[in-house]
């Protein structure tokens, strides 16, 4: 992690090339870094997605979390989508987990382990 003052050094625009990546000093048109980071999130699971209902931080509402599913992220958009509109309600997707809103930990289940997922509901 690089510190503030070498942030505050870095270049962030070259009349040459444009827009400058602050992580790996390439153009944006050249730059990896998203790539790199789906990639290592994707080797970094265990092959099990794993269902839990969350009520904190959301003032007493409940939603459904869906994480460890092994996919990019066009694809988890899509896989969400799909889910969304098993369960007939809303959702959205942060940082590789799906959210679900509402108690649709049963219905997910189902569905997910229909599309060959190894699946776990996990906490209470």
């Amino acid at each position: 992690m690089a510190t503030l003052q070498d942030q505050l050094r870095g270049l962030v625009y070259s009349t040459e090339h444009g827009d400058i990546c602050p992580d790996c000093r390439q153009p944006q048109a050249d730059c990896a870094c998203a790539e790199q980071a789906e990639q290592a999130r994707i080797a970094a699971l265990d092959g099990i997605v794993r269902i839990r209902r969350e009520t904190s931080g959301r003032k007493g509402k409940g939603v459904t979390t869906v994480s460890g599913i092994p996919l990019p992220a066009a694809e988890l958009k899509t896989l969400a989508k799909a889910l969304k509109q098993r369960c007939g309600t809303g959702g959205a997707v942060k940082a590789g987990v799906i959210e679900i809103q509402g108690d649709h930990r049963e219905a997910l289940k189902a569905e997910l382990e229909s599309r060959g997922y190894t699946v776990k509901l996990a906490g209470g």
